[in-house]
């Protein structure tokens, strides 16, 4: 065998090491591997002249800013190839493309949706300068605020209710609104502040919006002022105690507070179970087999297609087509949507029927909320169409409850000439008081005819268990493209007593039905304007008092350059990642995403090599250790809530040239 005169003779391990270590070293620098570039090499007379030629490749492949309308393809080139491949019936092709037109719905969808009409617009804002001294002092740190009003006009006492407001903020006064977010109510004088939850944070121009949820208290027949601060570059993202503890990743959650556990399909994210967190803690579930797919409670929504022929189902999907999902102290938001299945999916596979379906899970409270839309993208004929129905294994339940349009609770059958005016639905036990009821909030269609507000309940079906099944449209009747069945449900599991229980379920549907009134407001300052215990800053939160500087830590990690986009020089920071930085003592913690779970590991950023940059790059550690007082450094990696191109910084924006 000839010898290889290219390759240094291996006699012994340090040089077996050293030999390794310089193929590392060109590797690192000249992108094998790193950059992806299989098989480059550049003949090197000598260290210096590699020195020259690492300079040249990062100046003159590196730092130029990118073109980013050459970085992808646009919806209609993609159209384009995805019609030819399938002309060519190259199906392979067509199934990428198909791919990769959802993910650029995906990124349409997050630069261009529509949130809605903010209550209280970007421009409306007062300075903290100008508020009363007490509460200014209180507030120390913060630069601005937004006023809420919320009344209340039912006469209802209402104990930390959740409200939802979007609202809007110019993005040069805030640099994270999940992070800054305050809210402080004013009563008598006093400013307090109440638990709070930021989410769907997007950026739309020059302004962020987001919804923000807030826990309210109300007497009855008032009207009460919220302030939103907001603008603190030393924010930490509030931890808030609450009740509300969900497991799980995905929309296959397990989501409990003080009154139940539910139990989300892992496979399809639909409700399979729920625990009663009473002193025998009844377990409510659908057993057996199913249809073939996994058993739950909840088994709505779906159709039968044309002539009978089959039932199209979404609890038929292996895994949600599509899914959002929020998380947070004060609510869980999970969204699934997509076309429902057929049983010999993928045989048949109509595009006729889009159901999108949300559940809201919420701290404190007994009761959970569905919302449903399903739309007909093409007019078709369904032989049947269902929009709710529960199925419950065994004989938890003694009596059946149901209410009509004059919103009273009533036990027992549903007469004849009520079954299509049903606007409440569930079952009791009256010797143990356990109770799960259905209220019907909202049931409505565009475009479509009257619906029937029918669904009364069983006891006993086929020996199986408790079940009610809604069916809003007439059978065989076509449905136009463009029509829209809306819902809005409420599922209340209470303590239900022959004295009380009517009257608390008529109640909390009154509530629901009229919930606090909000609407922006200028401040009007009450008199001898004074604050609670405490103040608003956190540890760490005020830069006058931290030992470590906040602007530093910030400025280290800017130093902290994603070496995967070769151009751009762009650093962890201005691409959004970190979602936080918070101090205690000697010790920093950051928080931080990754852009996509295909790239999982974000301890690479701590411990990976950042050395193509033309710049100073550091990994997380090196940058925050040279920060005068860290003695030590905890990364930790989140999905929640997912990295999207909103969080990009304007100078990220620019790097990458959007």
């Amino acid at each position: 065998m000839k010898k290889d005169k290219s390759l240094p003779a291996v006699k012994s391990p340090d040089s077996l090491n050293a030999v390794a270590s310089d193929a590392m070293k060109r590797r690192k620098f000249l992108g094998m591997g790193l950059l992806g570039f299989a098989g480059l090499a550049l003949p090197l007379a000598s260290s210096a002249e590699s020195g020259a030629a690492v300079s040249d490749f990062v100046g003159n492949i590196i730092n130029p800013v990118a073109d980013s309308s050459r970085q992808s393809d646009t919806f209609d080139e993609k159209m384009k190839l995805l019609n030819a491949a399938w002309q060519k019936k190259d199906y392979r092709v067509a199934r990428a493309l198909a791919n990769s037109l959802r993910i650029s719905g995906i990124q349409a969808q997050a630069e261009q949706e529509d949130p809605g009409k903010p209550l209280v617009a970007a421009s409306q804002f007062g300075p903290v300068s100008s508020l009363p001294a007490d509460w200014k002092n209180w507030a120390k740190g913060w630069n601005y605020y937004k006023v809420i009003n919320l009344e209340e006009k039912k006469g209802i006492r209402r104990k930390a209710e959740p409200v939802e407001v979007l609202l809007s903020f110019q993005n040069a006064q805030t640099n994270s609104l999940a992070r800054e977010i305050r809210v402080a109510e004013m009563r008598d004088g006093v400013i307090t502040e109440i638990i709070s939850q930021v989410f769907s944070e997007l950026r739309r121009g020059d302004q962020k919006i987001c919804r923000l949820m807030f826990l309210a208290d109300n007497n009855g027949n008032e009207k009460r002022q919220y302030l939103v601060f907001y603008g603190n570059p030393e924010a930490e993202t509030p931890k808030y105690e609450s009740d509300l503890v969900v497991r799980g990743e995905g929309y296959g959650l397990d989501i409990e507070n003080e009154y139940f556990t539910a139990y989300l399909s892992k496979q399809t994210g639909q409700l399979a179970r729920m625990i009663l967190k009473r002193e025998h803690g009844l377990e409510i579930y659908s057993g057996g087999q199913g249809h073939g797919e996994p058993a739950g409670i909840d088994w709505a929504h779906d159709y039968v297609s044309e002539d009978g022929f089959q039932k199209m189902r979404i609890s038929l999907w292996d895994e949600c087509p599509d899914f959002e999902v929020v998380r947070g102290p004060i609510c869980t938001i999970v969204r699934r949507w997509g076309f429902p299945y057929s049983p010999v999916h993928p045989l048949f596979s109509p595009a006729r029927l889009n159901v999108d379906i949300e559940y809201r899970f919420y701290a404190g409270l007994p009761y959970f909320h569905k919302f449903g839309h399903m739309t007909a993208i093409k007019e078709f004929e369904p032989a049947a169409l269902r929009d709710d129905e529960w199925v419950i294994t065994g004989q938890s339940f003694t009596d059946m409850v149901w209410m009509g349009p004059d919103e009273k609770i009533r036990q027992g059958n549903v007469p004849a000439d009520m079954k299509d005016k049903l606007w409440g639905i569930g079952f009791i036990n009256k010797d143990t008081q356990d109770s799960f009821i259905g209220l019907f909030l909202e049931h409505r269609g565009d475009g479509l005819p009257e619906l029937a507000h029918n669904g009364s309940p069983a006891l006993y079906y086929k020996w199986h268990g408790q079940i009610w099944s809604r069916y809003p449209l007439p059978a065989n009747k076509p449905v136009p493209a463009g029509a829209v069945l809306h819902q809005k449900n409420a599922y209340i599991t209470i303590p239900y007593s022959a004295a009380e229980g009517a009257a608390k379920i008529e109640a909390l549907r009154l509530e629901l039905l009229n919930p606090l009134s909000a609407s922006a407001s200028a401040f009007v300052p009450g008199s001898g304007a004074n604050t609670g215990s405490g103040r608003l800053a956190r540890a760490s939160e005020l830069s006058a008092e931290n030992r470590i500087s906040k602007k530093a830590l910030w400025d280290a990690l800017r130093l902290v350059k994603d070496p995967q986009l070769y151009k751009s020089d762009i650093s962890i920071v201005d691409l959004g990642l970190v979602y936080d930085v918070a101090v205690r003592g000697s010790v920093v913690k950051v928080t931080m995403a990754m852009p996509h779970r295909g790239r999982p590991l974000g301890t690479y950023f701590n411990y990976g090599s950042n050395v193509v940059h033309g710049t100073v790059s550091k990994n997380i550690s090196e940058a925050l250790y040279e920060v005068p007082g860290v003695k030590k450094v905890i990364m930790e990696q989140t999905w929640h809530p997912e990295w999207s191109w909103n969080m990009l910084t304007d100078e990220g924006r620019k790097k990458l040239g959007l």
